[in-house]
């Protein structure tokens, strides 16, 4: 039955998507997508982003006194380290990498697509979660939009730059639906505990990654810089913690609406920062994503969206 939400749910749900569509517009900034020389390496943004949201998260667990499970509750611990690695780690570098090339917009559209491989992996790993005739048409008409998004020209210009990005967007958009097949075996953990744990799990496991950065190269820009730190504080630290909250005051069916306004707003702020603009087989892709994501998803309890 759908509860009434207040003015406070809307507000945190509100805020929450607008934190998670700006991390797109954050990247494209730290990166420095128009000129890379001006930007910060993967390698450098993905470990400060990270650990910023362990930082905050590991504050806000203290504060609540939230419970950590035992040292000897060895599959806790293990599902955690696979949230913060597969789940967070592995596709926030694989989005950043792409981002050099690839338009916020366009790697926002792709993620959109993680529901479907959801489905899929959900039909995999749980018995109560098959796919019936009505999710197959769901999950046929939305991997439809997917080959419609990569477009031809992609497989004219197979091994180009821009087509690997792509990949990367497809391959992080398989690990972010990795992730609510991962989160639903942690359920039984504390929901702040649980965002804290992962997150240091994953920035424990990018910290190797500054092994590769020529500290002496770095030139970046203010716009960099600030690109860095929208991306640290705001869709990381900030959107966990409203995050939470919001899946505490409502639920995970309620939060994964994110998924449909994301990359709509997306495409708005990338259209008015830095007049991205998409083909027309982008447009056909998103309505068919779309599409195929509601009917598959239609009149079932939904995971937890995907984080950007």
């Amino acid at each position: 039955m759908q509860q009434n939400r207040n003015s406070i749910d809307w507000a945190l749900f509100a805020g929450l998507t607008a934190l998670w569509a700006s991390a797109y517009a954050f990247t494209r900034l730290a990166v420095s997508h128009d000129d890379p020389a001006l930007g910060f390496p993967p390698q450098f943004i993905i470990p400060m982003r990270i650990t910023a949201g362990a930082l905050v998260l590991l504050i806000v667990v203290a504060v609540s006194r939230q419970a950590w499970p035992a040292f000897r509750d060895w599959k806790s611990w293990a599902i955690m380290a696979a949230m913060g690695t597969l789940g967070t780690a592995a596709p926030f570098l694989l989005i950043t990498t792409a981002q050099k090339t690839v338009d916020s917009s366009l790697a926002a559209l792709y993620v959109s697509a993680a529901p479907l491989f959801t489905s899929v992996l959900a039909h995999i790993a749980f018995h109560d979660d098959y796919i019936d005739r009505r999710k197959a048409l769901g999950l046929i008409i939305g991997f439809l939009g997917v080959a419609v998004l990569f477009g031809p020209e992609a497989i004219a210009s197979f091994g180009s730059a821009s087509v690997v990005a792509q990949a990367m967007c497809l391959a992080a958009t398989f690990f972010y639906a990795s992730s609510s097949i991962i989160a639903r075996y942690g359920r039984t953990i504390p929901p702040f505990v649980f965002s804290a744990g992962f997150l240091m799990f994953g920035a424990i496991a990018t910290w190797p990654l500054l092994l590769f950065v020529d500290f002496d190269t770095l030139t970046p820009s203010s716009g960099a810089i600030a690109g860095l730190v929208g991306l640290a504080l705001g869709p990381t630290a900030i959107a966990s913690v409203l995050y939470m909250l919001l899946i505490q005051r409502t639920s995970a069916t309620f939060v994964s609406l994110t998924g449909y306004m994301i990359p709509i707003l997306s495409a708005i702020i990338g259209y008015l920062a830095f007049r991205e603009t998409q083909s027309w087989n982008a447009f056909l892709a998103f309505a068919l994503i779309l599409g195929g994501v509601w009917l598959a998803q239609r009149q079932q309890k939904a995971g937890l969206p995907p984080k950007v």
